[in-house]
């Protein structure tokens, strides 16, 4: 561990992770993003904005076989991410590289079609970040808001990286899910949303939601239960410990049918 960086672990230890000591940290978002990817042994997969390669990592841990490419703008950010691969002795099956998804993708992926391509993007505006925090957009802490690329040029390179027929899986605000039907569903069909409620009462709206797309196909969208984190004594309920502690994959009705 150096001065500016914690050793720490997911999965109950099964994936090892350098991750910065300020500024964003990574938490359940990615773990559940990894957990959603419906990926099989041998399927190609592009982790778009992967940080430190969280959501790539804890895919290839449930996915044996599967090939990762991680791409994020931070020159830091992938330099932890190559030490995080190295370190979980990932370095035949998964690669990261740099790149602006406002921008053509880099040579290495340019004619590279994924079978899925997944995504943590940020979740706030500029101009609402800036609105409720009298922050400076600036700021390199904000690793949550929308300043590398607004959510239409998200979903545009996650589509367009997709190959046709493959799967593009997203997790974000549930108060954008509008935003992200409307653009999703402009090339791609399919489309399952799966909220993920923050207890078992019910009490609370769903502040998050996992959305899956097929590209180039038609067909009706699925709500679907979602997946109960919390009991109400604040314990994850068993449906969230086996995803976030032992590996195993989101189904879209977890914790609630």
């Amino acid at each position: 561990m150096t001065d500016d960086s914690t050793d720490d672990a997911l999965l109950n230890g099964r994936v090892r992770l350098r991750q910065p000591a300020r500024g964003y940290r990574v938490a359940i978002d990615p773990v559940l993003l990894a957990a959603s990817v419906p990926a099989s042994p041998g399927d190609h997969v592009l982790d778009a904005g992967c940080g430190v390669g969280a959501a790539a990592l804890c895919l290839a841990a449930r996915v044996p076989g599967c090939r990762l490419v991680g791409l994020d703008i931070d020159p830091k950010m992938l330099r932890l991410a190559r030490h995080n691969i190295a370190a979980n002795d990932l370095g035949a099956r998964m690669t990261v590289i740099a790149g602006d998804i406002r921008r053509r993708p880099p040579a290495a992926i340019a004619e590279t079609r994924f079978d899925h391509v997944m995504a943590n993007p940020p979740y706030l505006e500029v101009g609402r970040a800036a609105r409720s925090s009298g922050g400076d957009p600036c700021d390199d802490d904000w690793a949550t808001v929308e300043r590398h690329g607004d959510l239409d040029a998200w979903i545009a390179f996650c589509l367009a990286l997709a190959r046709d027929g493959g799967g593009v899986t997203l997790i974000h605000r549930a108060d954008r899910l509008d935003a992200l039907l409307a653009r999703l569903a402009k090339a791609a069909g399919r489309i399952v949303v799966i909220p993920l409620w923050p207890d078992s009462g019910g009490r609370r709206p769903a502040k998050r939601v996992i959305v899956r797309a097929i590209k180039g196909r038609s067909g009706p969208l699925t709500l679907t239960p979602g997946l109960v984190l919390h009991e109400a004594d604040g314990r994850y309920t068993a449906a969230a410990e086996a995803i976030l502690r032992r590996g195993q994959a989101l189904a879209p009705g977890d914790g609630r049918a």
